[in-house]
């Protein structure tokens, strides 16, 4: 993964691994249950929680608009639900922390 991706470079990818608008997410975001999973350094957000936040932002800007920086943090959301839709659990999804998170990065595998 280059730190230089271009938005052009990643938008198909994102388009289809954000699967949420950004009011879905902010919603999301403000429920218990996605601020209760994900990776915590000093009991602050966890690091999904932050990333959905920006993930409303990106999703609220045009295309033409988007950064470099912006393009680096789609390619990270992009491996972040690639990676995760792997580990699906078997049973329960729809009330999993596994979902949760992925929610959290603005992917809910129970929307087709």
């Amino acid at each position: 993964m280059s730190d230089t991706t271009s938005v052009d470079e990643v938008w198909d990818e994102w388009k289809e691994a954000v699967n949420m608008t950004a009011s879905q997410v902010e919603k999301w975001l403000d429920t218990e249950e996605s601020k209760e999973v994900g990776q915590k350094d000093d009991g602050g957000e966890s690091v999904g929680h932050a990333s959905g936040r920006r993930i409303i932002k990106l999703l609220s800007t045009k295309k033409a608009d988007l950064t470099d920086s912006d393009a680096a943090h789609m390619r990270k959301v992009v491996g972040y639900v690639h990676r995760h839709l792997a580990q699906k659990p078997s049973s329960d999804v729809e009330h999993s922390k596994w979902r949760y998170s992925l929610m959290n990065w603005g992917h809910d595998p129970l929307k087709d």
